[in-house]
């Protein structure tokens, strides 16, 4: 009963890490020559590809499978040959970099720290059933599916290279005293643009944009809340993969919000907002014809980088009208 000892090497099939919190980076690449490099910078904090924040919880899920991921079997010899060749072709290989000492002296003394490869292997598709996943090491022959006592499912999805699957889908992160400026262009109501300035002691100018005019007559306590909420807007999806002559023609028409955060540090954080189609034949509670999404936008961010997708449900804290602020006095009709 107590005997492990079998016909592989364990080194050929132990795909499990023993400690994740020792990982330091991720590599996974596939044949086509897409990549994933996720970089720890800190706990809870990896990058991505050197360019974007990794979505954590994304990453939570690897450490995870990395820790618990056992061998079920070896491949059936009936089904070998095709295992390896479809690993060979559409497999995603995965390196496991961890932190190493070179003089660790019962792990007391630690001096000369580097990274190295701990383990590399490859990553195939679902067994019949789906209760398994097809994976190979690296130098070794002998393929075999692994799965995740008590999980039922495959573990591919896990080991995506597609870039997208990574993304932070972070718009905005800034706490209030992170922020130095925000201005909000209406185009659709331009009397409804403004600027807020944090004085960084709990008061602020608040800017009419249409005439300049700084305006003192305002509910604070709808300032600070508005200036608060910069901490957690996310967008929904990336649109990576939308058609490139209806991405353009969106973006190339006038944006409905020019949203600019400016951070403590000087960096300016932009958004633009673009209204999206409703789909053929809506209409509201009245049964009149609604030409605009009412829950969804469409956004440019990240220097105009990135076009994704908002809800309305998340990102309206954030596009406020300026007699949001108003502190009765204060209407749409004085800030004309």
């Amino acid at each position: 009963i107590t005997n492990n000892n079998g016909t592989f090497n364990k080194e050929l099939k132990d795909f499990a890490i023993e400690d994740s919190s020792v990982i330091t980076r991720v590599f996974l690449t596939d044949k086509t020559g897409r990549k994933v490099d996720v970089v720890k910078i800190a706990p809870g904090n990896w990058s991505l590809n050197k360019n974007y924040h990794a979505r954590n919880e994304v990453v939570e899920v690897l450490l995870k499978t990395l820790l618990n991921i056992e061998v079920k079997q070896p491949v059936p010899k009936a089904a070998h040959n095709n295992v390896v060749k479809n690993l060979a072709s559409t497999g995603v290989k995965v390196e496991v970099y961890a932190s190493s000492y070179r003089i660790n002296l019962f792990g007391k003394i630690k001096l000369f720290p580097y990274e190295k490869c701990i383990k590399t292997f490859y990553v195939g598709g679902a067994t019949q059933d789906n209760m398994g996943t097809y994976m190979l090491m690296e130098n070794s022959s002998v393929p075999f599916i692994t799965h995740i006592p008590g999980f039922r499912g495959y573990l591919s999805t896990r080991f995506s290279s597609v870039e997208d699957d990574w993304r932070d889908p972070t718009i905005f992160d800034q706490k209030l005293d992170e922020i130095k400026s925000v201005t909000l262009k209406n185009n659709s109501e331009p009397n409804q643009s403004f600027t807020i300035v944090n004085n960084q002691n709990r008061t602020f100018n608040l800017v009419s944009l249409i005439d300049g005019k700084t305006l003192t007559n305002y509910d604070t306590s709808k300032v600070i809340e508005y200036m608060a909420s910069f901490g957690d807007i996310k967008f929904e999806a990336l649109l990576s993969e939308l058609n490139k002559n209806k991405k353009d023609s969106i973006i190339k028409s006038k944006p409905f919000h020019i949203l600019s955060l400016t951070d403590s540090k000087g960096k300016v954080h932009t958004m633009k907002t673009f209204h999206k189609r409703s789909n053929p034949g809506e209409a509201d509670e009245l049964d009149r014809p609604v030409f605009f999404d009412r829950d969804r936008l469409y956004a440019l961010i990240n220097d105009d980088k990135d076009f994704v997708l908002i809800q309305f449900y998340v990102c309206d804290k954030i596009l406020r009208p300026l007699n949001y602020f108003s502190n009765n006095s204060l209407t749409s009709k004085n800030i004309k």
